[in-house]
């Protein structure tokens, strides 16, 4: 009824001014200017999340909807190397997409279950990714598997980003020649990988 989409879209408006505030920069907004921003009372931001825990839930699952808007799954039958550089184009157009809200997070981490609980989906996400755009390579590691999976993830995950971006200060452009290059050293580790049966031309 009217009511129930009333709600829907405040709730809407708040998580989406939390997002946006965060995008800006605004790395720990407060209650009141999520509040501001979304053109609600404080009572009813409270009303809608009775936490903080609760509105981070809901910011996470909008990053999620904003990160993956425009994916793609990478044929896993392409040459090794296109794989590669669309993978990582991919992926860091990913994480720039979700930059502020990243980087907001992240402050918060240590003292926050469910912002840890929205990484590890982030990452979880990110895994399946890697499954389908590298199952060959993943296939030949045999025993090895499971570890080049997490050498591929902590390559590929917002910690790796941020190191590239905020703390060496390199462009997008550097920072995705990175991703790049540390995935295709990663990959040479795996018998036949880059030789043999996965061409790279």
């Amino acid at each position: 009824d009217g009511r129930t989409l009333r709600s829907r879209r405040t709730r809407a408006a708040i998580v989406d001014a939390n997002m946006a505030l965060m995008m800006e920069g605004t790395l720990r907004p407060t209650a009141a200017q999520v509040a501001e921003r979304a053109g609600v009372s404080l009572r009813t931001l409270w009303s809608h999340f009775p936490d903080l825990e609760n509105l981070f839930a809901a910011t996470g699952e909008k990053t999620l909807e904003v990160q993956y808007a425009h994916h793609s799954v990478i044929p896993a039958a392409q040459p090794l190397e296109h794989r590669v550089r669309a993978f990582c184009h991919q992926r860091a157009t990913m994480l720039e997409s979700i930059a502020g809200a990243s980087r907001a997070a992240q402050l918060r981490l240590p003292f926050s279950e469910q912002l840890r609980r929205n990484r590890r989906r982030h990452n979880e996400r990110l895994r399946t990714d890697i499954g389908q755009t590298f199952a060959p390579e993943i296939a030949l590691a045999g025993k090895d598997a499971d570890e080049l999976v997490s050498a591929l993830l902590v390559a590929c995950t917002w910690p790796a980003w941020m190191g590239s971006r905020d703390d060496l200060g390199l462009s997008v452009e550097e920072a995705t020649r990175v991703m790049q290059r540390t995935v295709m050293a990663i990959m040479r580790d795996v018998p036949d990988a880059v030789e043999g049966g996965h061409p790279s031309e």
